[in-house]
């Protein structure tokens, strides 16, 4: 159920009969700031007195006056210059929860006009180990993925990592110049990290202090492996072959630990051979032009033109994400693929749905949803004492140790393989939920004592929310599942129960708000007023020790939909609940 559309179409009806296009102000139909003025507010009155030439005080009253209650709302009431504050009829909603307790979907409609999406994320250069970089699109692309799928949306998730790049001339320069043979045979993954680390640090500057250019013979070297392996040299291919599986292994190490999965990893590899007929054909269509020996593709005036084939030959990422969406359009046939790319490579995407266009892809969508960068304390894209990038795992290993001292301090009677499991869901919950509770447009610093707290909205105060429900089922020895097969209607006496079950009856309507620009931020902002709800709730409705043995099973019923709404939501965010914490 959405409350919000249900009460938009309420409106709908209602100024239709007053205004020739109702939808603007339908729009102004929305929840409250403050719940003491109601669930749900409506600002169109202002806007339509200067439509229909009246005060907006008359218009709300009028407004009042045609609007269908039945039995949904009880009677509004006009605020200020004409607000029109909305209740939910508690009588109503009670039932609605009752509904929403047999039901595993929580009440959440699947998607009538149900799409097909592509989403690429993630998309590691595999060569080199995972680095902080990969944090927010990693995160960000699978919650996304699980939002769509959980509306019933198909959703083919495609990692296309970079797998033929000048990382890999770095690899086969470092595997023929410097490996220890030992070393790759005991551990190949290590020894790989240790050869690329070790190339790059012999790489120089490309210009010195005055910006002239200043040859380089190790990049050099690297480029002309690079170049060997694309010209299909037989050697280095053989190594590549060898290097690859290694590499790939490495990654999905990270993604298991991350409960990060993907339906194809599709590599730049996997293109290389569609790359000349893609040249070929933009150039046969005049979408493309030689210019000093090189094609692009020229734009308006004023915009540079994108690179599609260098001198020497070599094919351009433009050009290889040009054959993927073409790939992607004749093989899985989506309405949409996005895209989830640091926006940084914004002016890249521009061109490449541009081109798209002008190429005949014109019917899929292209969206590139972007994110800001990681920041440290200073401020700047996070960095190790060195200056490097801070390692994906060692990140991931850092938050699990932190979480693992708060657990010891607080939960000490658990197991210590409990104890563990725990730490590993608080620690990596916390990383998650500390990016997606972020309007992902912006940047955000990174603060371990903040995404760790025990209060505030984050993943470690939902996760406890949730654990800290499930106790009261435990202490009074009682079956969740037995309120969701027989589930009782409701009472709802006070105002802690009314507020706490007009969040619950929430979730479709964020969930679907949280979907219309793949915003996970929205649903952290929902987890926060369900916590703020039911923590109100706890503290001034006795649950276990209700005044009589109906209200006692309200309120456990009341309980049992908080932690599934939490639980259904930590899930969308691919954050693990505990039982116990």
């Amino acid at each position: 159920m959405n409350l919000l559309h249900l009460l938009q179409q309420k409106f709908r009806f209602t100024l239709a009969g007053m205004v020739d296009d109702p939808e603007p102000f339908v729009a102004m139909v929305k929840p409250t700031q403050d719940a003491k003025h109601g669930a749900y507010q409506a600002n169109c009155a202002m806007s339509l007195a200067k439509v229909l030439g009246k005060k907006p005080r008359d218009i709300a009253q009028e407004i009042v006056a045609r609007l269908a209650l039945d039995g949904v709302l009880e009677k509004p009431e006009i605020a200020g210059p004409g607000f029109i504050n909305l209740r939910l009829n508690p009588a109503w909603l009670a039932q609605q929860l009752q509904h929403v307790a047999k039901d595993e979907r929580l009440g959440v409609a699947r998607a009538q006009a149900k799409k097909t999406f592509v989403i690429d994320y993630s998309s590691p250069n595999v060569a080199k180990p995972m680095h902080v970089g990969h944090l927010r699109s990693t995160i960000i692309g699978a919650a996304i993925t699980r939002l769509l799928r959980f509306l019933g949306h198909a959703v083919v998730t495609d990692n296309h990592i970079g797998d033929w790049g000048t990382q890999f001339g770095m690899l086969l320069y470092g595997y023929k110049h410097f490996r220890d043979d030992a070393a790759l045979k005991a551990d190949p993954i290590r020894e790989l990290a240790r050869l690329y680390l070790h190339v790059r640090s012999l790489m120089k500057a490309d210009e010195d202090d005055e910006g002239n250019k200043v040859p380089d013979p190790v990049a050099e070297a690297a480029r002309q492996e690079t170049a060997k392996l694309h010209a299909g040299d037989a050697e280095n291919l053989e190594i590549w072959e060898m290097f690859r599986p290694w590499c790939l292994e490495e990654i999905d190490r990270i993604y298991r630990r991350l409960g990060v999965t993907f339906d194809h990893t599709l590599g730049e590899s996997f293109y290389q051979p569609m790359l000349h007929r893609v040249v070929q054909d933009l150039l046969a269509k005049d979408i493309a032009q030689k210019s000093q020996d090189a094609i692009v593709v020229f734009f308006e005036e004023g915009k540079p033109p994108a690179l599609v084939q260098k001198k020497d030959g070599a094919f351009t990422y433009t050009t290889t994400d040009l054959a993927t969406i073409n790939y992607r359009v004749e093989t899985w046939r989506p309405q949409a693929i996005l895209y989830v790319v640091d926006a940084r490579q914004a002016l890249h995407f521009q061109n490449l749905f541009t081109i798209a266009r002008r190429w005949g892809l014109e019917e899929v969508e292209l969206t590139h949803v972007s994110f800001g960068s990681v920041l440290g304390p200073d401020r700047r894209p996070l960095k190790t004492r060195e200056g490097g990038a801070v390692s994906l795992e060692a990140l991931l290993d850092e938050a699990v140790q932190r979480a693992r001292k708060i657990v010891d301090e607080n939960s000490a009677e658990l197991p210590e393989d409990e104890r563990q499991r725990v730490a590993e869901a608080v620690g990596i919950g916390a990383v998650k939920y500390a990016d997606l509770s972020q309007n992902r447009t912006s940047d955000y610093v990174f603060n371990w004592d903040k995404m760790l707290a025990m209060d505030g909205n984050t993943a470690a105060y939902m996760q406890y929310a949730y654990a800290r429900n499930r106790s009261i089922f435990r202490k009074g020895n009682e079956d969740p599942a037995r309120l969701r097969q027989t589930p009782i209607t409701p009472f709802l006496e006070t105002d802690h129960e009314r507020a706490l079950a007009v969040q619950l009856l929430r979730l479709e309507e964020t969930l679907a708000a949280a979907a219309v620009d793949y915003q996970p931020n929205i649903i952290t902002a929902y987890l926060w007023d369900v916590a703020k709800a039911y923590s109100a709730f706890f503290q001034h409705c006795p649950v276990l020790k209700a005044d009589t043995p109906m209200l006692r099973e309200s309120r456990l019923l009341l309980c049992d939909l908080t932690a599934r709404v939490l639980q259904r939501c930590l899930d969308v965010l691919g954050i693990q609940t505990v039982e116990r914490m």
